[in-house]
């Protein structure tokens, strides 16, 4: 069916089919940053009711080595602090991705004359074009 499209019309299917993967894998992203923040703020809080004079020890790949309580408290503060500012960078980047998204679909309509009948893309989270 999108032979029949004139060229421009046939661009911003593409395009949009291209932010609609985009908006996925920054979800996706995104799920991953609220995961580990997640984390990082269950093991500080953990920590606050551990003696600071326990042992303790950190993974670092397929080991456990020896830290102090100070340590381990600010390696989890800066984890979370880093989680933080990439989830707002990441939110910031999905609405970017959205409004994106809606121009061009307002555009494509626009092309199409309006005909919003063509059932077109159905938004980033949607089931997408089915165009191949």
């Amino acid at each position: 069916m999108q032979g029949n499209l004139p060229p421009e019309a046939q661009e911003k299917i593409e395009e949009l089919q291209g932010l609609q993967e985009t908006a996925q894998t920054v979800a996706m992203q995104k799920q991953e940053a609220e995961s580990g923040l997640n984390e990082a703020e269950t093991a500080l809080d953990e920590l606050e009711g551990i003696d600071e004079d326990t042992t303790m020890f950190r993974q670092i790949g397929d080991l456990f080595v020896e830290t102090d309580y100070d340590q381990a408290e600010s390696d989890l503060e800066e984890k979370q602090s880093n989680l933080e500012v990439r989830l707002e960078t990441l939110e910031k980047q999905e609405d970017r991705v959205q409004q994106q998204f809606e121009r061009l679909q307002e555009e494509l309509e626009e092309l199409l004359g309006g005909g919003g009948a063509m059932g077109g893309p159905a938004g980033p989270g949607g089931p997408g074009t089915g165009g191949a």
